[in-house]
């Protein structure tokens, strides 16, 4: 998603460094003819200085400074201008970058705490879950316990069935047990 939004800003970049390097092409050809220009301009001025006779001796070496002068005002300005531009809009493409990279970087912290809130939620219900199965289960072992002593117990007693009632061989010199005595223990088989 953020990559998306700093594809258009470098592209914008990429365009503005190009037209500056083209800009800065084009002044320095403007730099080589006022050059080229100057030379010779330096070459005409014996012979202009030869064929002077009045005052104007004097008053051409300033005359050719100030020509050079405003021949090259111009060009520099307008390229300190197009500097000025460029850096401004450079800046605010960096400025733009560095919040980018902040929002991604609050974003990134933000999932990153999300995963970890889920994860430990997942661990809690797990853990949750696993101490009710726990139990449950140490109940279902107890219950199943008490009843596996019981038919152990059954199984070693000597009982049957006598018409369709349980009948047992029992110990009358055994322990009696109960309120009043009427329970004796069975036989073992």
């Amino acid at each position: 998603m953020q990559s998306e939004a700093l594809a258009p800003l470098i592209s914008k970049t990429t365009a503005l460094v190009a037209q500056f390097e083209r800009r800065c092409c084009v002044i320095e050809q403007q730099l080589q003819s006022l050059t080229q220009s100057l030379h010779g301009l330096a070459q005409q001025l014996p012979v202009v200085i030869k064929q002077s006779a009045d005052g104007s001796l004097q008053t051409l070496p300033l005359q050719v400074l100030d020509r050079v002068r405003e021949g090259l005002q111009h060009p520099v300005d307008d390229y300190q201008q197009r500097l000025r531009i460029a850096s401004v809009e450079i800046k605010q493409g960096t400025h733009a970058l560095t919040q980018q990279l902040q929002e991604l970087q609050r974003t990134h912290q933000l999932l990153m705490w999300k995963v970890l809130g889920v994860t430990a939620g997942c661990l809690a219900l797990l853990l949750a879950g696993a101490i009710w199965l726990s139990a449950h289960y140490a109940g279902v072992i107890r219950d199943n316990r008490q009843s596996a002593e019981l038919m152990r117990a059954y199984s070693n007693a000597d009982v049957m069935l006598c018409d369709g009632h349980l009948c047992a061989s029992v110990d009358s010199k055994g322990k009696h047990y109960g309120n009043s005595g009427e329970y004796l223990p069975i036989k073992q088989r």
